[in-house]
C-alpha cells in the first residue's frame, strides 16, 4: 500500500511538472509535496488530490457544475482539484497554495450562478478545493442545534433534522441540492424567512481555516471575523469548515399550495393585491409569485401566468380564514392545499411528488440547465398601470422569468447591521431574474433577453445603490482583477455595494486585517484597502 501511493504522488508530481512546462507556475513539484508534507499524515491527500491527467478529473470536476455555461470546451479548467476528505488538506491547500502564489477557488454545492467557485476569469492557473466530502450532519436535540459541515447539502440538512426530530426544521433555501458553505455564508434565504429570518440569523458558531492554515472557531476568531464570514462570503476571509446552526419549532402539519392566474383570470388585479399584502401577512405566511410567458387561449398568442406558492405554519382552515379576510383576489380554495409534514413541503417546493420517500432529499444528482440569473429589491408597490408596461415586455422577450419573495416579518425587525446582508426593513419584496436553456448556441441571445428585463425594470426598483442579492451571483455588476490595492478596491467597490450597502466597508476593514495579502480572492471577493 505504501509502495502504490509512493508510486501515485510520483506520478502526480510528473503530471504537474509537464504541465508546469507550459505554464508560467514556479516548481510544481514543490508545490504537490507541499500538500503531502501539510496534510496529516493518517489522512493522506494523494487520494484526494485530481490532475488534469487523472481518469476521475472530469467527474469530479462535472459533479457539482450546476450551470452548463460553465462545462464547455471553452470553460477555463482547474489545473488541479482537492476534493478535501479531512481538515488537514483544507489547511494543506491554503498553506501550499499562498506558498506557491496559486488562486485558489472554493467550492461546497457549485450553485454559484456564474460559476465563480470553480472557474476563473483572469486565464491564470488556478485549483479548486472542493469540499463536498466534508459533508457531516451532527443534531443536538437538547440544545436543537447542529454542526453542518461546509459540503453537506441542504437536502441532507433536512432529512438528519427530520430523522431525529419531526417538529424541529431549518430556515434555508427549498432547493435541496444547494451547498451549505455558499448558501449560509452569502446569506440564505427560504420560506420561513418571515417567521425566523435568514439562514444568518440561525448562526451561532463556524469552525474556519485562516490565511495561516489555523482552524478557528467564533471565540479564537472574535466577533469581527465571524459577522464577515455569516453573510459577507466566507470566501473572501478564509475557508469555512463547518457552522454551528440553531434548529426551530415547526408544527407537525404545516400547509402549502400552488395555484395559477394568467392575466385572462385577472393575474394583474391579483399580483398588485399580493404586493400590497404579502409583506404585511402573518409571520407563519410566505407567499412567492413566480411571474412568467405561457400560451395564451388563443392560437400563437402570449400570455402573463402568475403562480402563487406558499407555505403557512399552521393548518389549511387558519390559513383559508387568513386569506379569505386578507387576499380574497386569490380565490384559494381548499382543494387547492396540501397538509403535510414539514419535510414533505420541502419535496412540494422542490417539485417533488408529496409522499415520495424522504431519502430522495440526501440525492446530490439534479437535471443541469444552461442559466443566468439577476435580482432587485423593490421597495414601493408598483401601479397597476407599471405592471402591465412589465407584463407587455414580458411578452416581447418572452423567455424571462421573475420570481417576488416577500420581506416583512422578522425580517424587518432585525437591523441592518447584524449581519453583513443588509436588506431588511423597508424592502417590501426581492426580484430573481431567470432564464434557463439546454443548447449553448442560444447562450447569448438568452443572456440579452435577461438583461433587457433588468434594465426595463429600472424605474420599479431600489436605487442608489440599485440593490443586489449576493446569493444570486451577478458578474454584469463587476468583476475584480485583483492588479493593484486601488484599482481593485474600485472594482470590488462597484459591485460590494449593491450586495452590502452601508456594510461594504466594515467588510473591507475586517478582510485588510485577516488577509491584508488577499489570499483568499475571486472575481467578486472583498477587496482589501487601497
Amino acid at each position: 500500500m505504501k509502495h502504490s501511493r509512493t508510486t501515485l504522488l510520483a506520478f502526480i508530481f510528473l503530471v504537474v511538472i509537464i504541465w508546469e512546462s507550459n505554464s508560467s507556475l514556479a516548481n510544481a513539484e514543490t508545490f504537490t509535496q507541499c500538500l503531502t508534507s501539510n496534510s496529516d499524515p493518517k489522512h493522506p491527500i494523494s487520494s484526494a488530490v485530481f490532475f488534469s491527467g487523472n481518469p476521475s478529473y472530469s467527474s469530479v470536476l462535472e459533479a457539482n457544475i450546476r450551470n452548463l455555461r460553465f462545462n464547455t470546451t471553452a470553460t477555463p479548467k482547474p489545473f488541479l482539484i482537492i476534493a478535501a476528505t479531512h481538515e488537514s488538506h483544507v489547511q494543506a491547500a491554503v498553506t501550499c497554495g499562498r506558498r506557491h502564489n496559486l488562486q485558489m477557488k472554493i467550492r461546497s454545492g457549485g450553485h454559484d450562478y456564474d460559476g465563480l467557485s470553480y472557474v476563473t476569469y483572469s486565464g491564470k492557473p488556478f485549483f479548486v478545493l472542493d469540499m463536498f466530502n466534508l459533508r457531516s450532519v451532527d443534531v443536538d436535540l437538547k440544545s436543537k442545534t447542529a454542526w453542518v459541515q461546509s459540503g453537506a447539502i441542504l437536502g441532507e440538512v433536512y432529512y438528519y433534522i427530520w430523522e431525529k426530530s419531526k417538529t424541529l426544521a431549518y430556515p434555508a433555501g427549498i432547493c435541496p441540492t444547494v451547498g451549505v458553505g455558499g448558501h449560509i455564508s452569502g446569506g440564505g434565504y427560504g420560506n420561513m424567512m418571515r417567521k425566523y429570518g435568514l439562514t444568518v440569523d440561525n448562526t451561532v458558531d463556524a469552525r474556519m481555516v485562516d490565511v495561516n492554515g489555523n482552524i478557528l472557531d467564533r471565540k479564537s476568531m472574535g466577533e469581527d471575523l465571524f459577522w464577515a464570514i455569516n453573510g459577507g462570503g466566507g470566501g473572501s476571509y478564509g475557508v469555512v469548515l463547518a457552522y454551528k446552526i440553531n434548529l426551530v419549532d415547526v408544527p407537525q402539519n404545516v400547509t402549502v399550495f400552488r395555484v395559477s392566474r394568467t392575466l385572462e383570470q385577472n393575474a394583474t388585479e391579483i399580483v398588485h393585491r399580493w404586493q400590497q399584502v404579502a409583506p404585511f401577512l402573518p409571520d407563519e405566511l410566505f407567499i412567492r409569485a413566480i411571474v412568467d410567458v405561457v400560451n395564451g387561449t388563443v392560437s400563437s398568442t402570449k400570455t402573463v401566468r402568475a403562480s402563487f406558492v406558499a407555505m403557512f405554519l399552521g393548518d389549511t382552515s387558519t390559513l383559508l380564514s387568513i386569506l379569505n379576510r386578507r387576499f380574497p383576489e386569490l380565490g384559494l380554495v381548499r382543494s387547492d392545499c396540501t397538509e403535510t409534514s414539514w419535510i414533505q413541503s420541502v419535496l412540494f417546493w422542490t417539485n417533488i411528488r408529496v409522499g415520495t420517500p424522504e431519502n430522495v432529499l440526501l440525492q446530490r444528482n439534479q437535471t443541469v440547465n444552461y442559466l443566468k440569473r439577476k435580482s432587485d429589491y423593490v421597495r414601493e408597490p408598483i401601479s397597476k398601470t407599471g405592471l402591465e408596461s412589465i407584463w407587455k415586455k414580458m411578452i416581447e422577450l418572452e423567455i424571462p422569468t421573475m420570481a417576488f419573495n416577500p420581506y416583512g416579518g422578522k425580517m424587518a425587525k432585525i437591523p441592518s447591521t447584524a449581519t453583513p446582508f443588509p436588506y431588511r426593513a423597508g424592502n417590501l419584496w426581492k426580484i430573481q431574474y431567470g432564464a434557463n436553456w439546454r443548447e449553448d448556441r442560444l447562450t447569448n441571445r438568452y443572456m440579452e433577453l435577461t438583461r433587457k428585463l433588468y434594465q426595463f425594470m429600472t424605474p420599479f426598483v431600489s436605487k442608489n445603490p440599485r440593490q443586489s442579492f449576493f446569493n444570486y451571483r451577478d458578474v454584469d455588476l463587476g468583476i475584480n482583477s485583483h492588479r493593484g490595492r486601488n484599482r481593485s478596491y474600485e472594482e470590488g467597490k462597484r459591485y460590494g455595494e449593491k450586495y452590502f450597502a452601508g456594510n461594504f466597508e466594515r467588510l473591507v476593514k475586517i478582510k485588510t486585517r485577516v488577509d491584508g495579502g488577499n489570499f483568499f480572492r475571486n472575481e467578486q471577493s472583498i477587496p482589501v484597502l487601497p
